[in-house]
């Protein structure tokens, strides 16, 4: 057994559960292990054992590709080809390195889901002044309120050496995301025979040491601010959420506000989070199911199994490209596979099993999160009778002109019903993500709700 193999073991043996007692950071010789036996942000620097893994070696440069003149990326890897694919026929040889959602999505659809496997890259790669500042909350960021907030948390990944399962979700809640940004991007939620109708979005981002006229006495608790405003279809365009999240949700909750366009009316929105229904997708998703997993962890017991390498989607700029159409993407069941990209990775595997006395659809929830990004990869959901019910999949990206991994698609898949959810496409839209905007905070405040939703 390797010593990386022991410390998780043992850390998530003597961690399973938190107290509400303040949880110390670890001490400077084990941060010290950043850039050097770790990667800046935690992940375990040197490849595996077979070599089907490679050592990161500093991720993905800022030219790997061009990038057209509306932000849209090249893809580095279009002439690789699939070293493998697992079908349903061929899963049980795979199956130490599937998770138990995709071995269910294999029995659910059969012949027309399958996973083309590729070369692994380790593209993930982040500013300095990010890697900088995991590296001071290594030894200085602390959980509170029996791990449902932080206290001397700067800027993003609060415990890039993670000792229990809460820390790992909080460093995916907390990961880098460009600072400010602002993007158009469709959902889909398909018909169990494939028909849909395309609901468009315009999301705006900014973390709060990031906005214009950043305050800190008055900013303390909010970790980021954030709207959603719908733009197609007809009947719901103009619609607008804003959210104003908070680092400690328990003390302080996320506060968010709604405006309706055919009301002309801004109201609180307490519903938008926990399992509060998505906005428009028909019951397809929860509030913390948008972004994979996202708000408070307090409802949830958490336990940090350890580390396992397993089949990803990742790398995926096929995905995202500008000669696809949405029609091409969405099929009957799940998208299309053909146009799917995973890659053999390691991830933090994390258990989640609600609290006795609390209430969520999601009795359980199993986390699969990578550990160059700290992003969620796959999540299954279990239903209050132990069931599978749901099954997620983010196809990662790595923005790699502004150095941000992100999702180039989000998927959902409800394993009952036949349906899923598809987020993030943006192939048909005008331009990518714009990381030069910027915003003050009254572009934040409920008041600028009723201007935003204007038609």
């Amino acid at each position: 057994m390797t010593p990386i193999t022991t410390w998780l073991k043992a850390g998530a043996l003597s961690l399973t559960a938190l107290s509400g007692a303040v949880l110390a950071a670890v001490p400077a010789d084990e941060a010290a292990q950043l850039g050097k036996s770790l990667t800046p942000i935690g992940a375990q620097q040197a490849g595996n054992a077979d070599g089907s893994i490679p050592a990161w070696t500093g991720g993905m440069g800022k030219t790997a590709a061009p990038v057209d003149a509306n932000g849209f990326l090249g893809n580095p890897f279009a002439n690789e080809k699939p070293l493998f694919t697992i079908t349903k026929a061929n899963m049980d040889q795979y199956k130490d390195k599937l998770t138990p959602g995709q071995i269910e999505m294999f029995k659910r659809y059969g012949d027309s889901y399958r996973m083309p496997v590729y070369t692994t890259h380790r593209t993930a790669a982040l500013p300095d002044s990010v890697y900088a500042a995991a590296k001071k909350n290594a030894t200085t960021t602390q959980l509170i309120e029996g791990g449902n907030g932080l206290q001397n948390f700067d800027t993003a990944i609060p415990f890039p050496i993670p000792k229990s399962g809460v820390e790992v979700v909080w460093n995916h809640i907390t990961r880098y995301r460009g600072g400010s940004f602002r993007r158009v991007i469709t959902q889909a939620t398909p018909q169990t025979n494939g028909s849909n109708t395309l609901v468009t979005f315009q999301d705006q981002f900014t973390f709060r040491t990031q906005l214009k006229d950043y305050n800190p006495a008055e900013n303390s608790n909010v970790m980021f601010f954030f709207t959603q405003r719908v733009l197609q279809p007809a009947r719901l365009s103009g619609d607008v959420l804003l959210v104003h999240e908070t680092i400690d949700q328990v003390k302080e909750p996320r506060m968010a506000w709604m405006y309706s366009a055919g009301q002309r009316r801004v109201r609180r929105a307490p519903q938008v989070s926990y399992d509060g229904p998505g906005v428009a997708t028909d019951g397809l998703r929860t509030s913390d199911n948008y972004d994979m997993y996202n708000g408070s962890p307090d409802r949830y017991d958490w336990k940090l199994i350890g580390k396992k390498e397993i089949y990803i989607p990742y790398n995926s700029f096929a995905l995202a490209s500008t000669k696809l159409k949405y029609n091409d993407i969405l099929q009957p069941g799940h998208i299309n596979q053909d146009l799917a990209r995973y890659e053999l990775h390691r991830v933090w595997e994390v258990e989640a099993t609600l609290k006795t006395g609390e209430r969520h659809i999601y009795a359980k929830r199993h986390f699969y999160f990578d550990e160059d990004t700290w992003q969620a990869a796959e999540i299954d959901h279990y239903d209050g009778r132990g069931m599978l019910w749901r099954v997620a999949e983010a196809h990662e990206m790595q923005l790699y002109d502004h150095q941000v991994p992100f999702y180039a698609l989000e998927t959902l898949y409800d394993l009952q019903s036949g349906r899923y959810l598809a987020l993030g496409m943006a192939n048909e839209e005008k331009r990518f993500y714009d990381f030069d905007f910027q915003a003050s905070t009254t572009d934040y405040s409920p008041a600028a709700l009723r201007s935003a939703g204007v038609k």
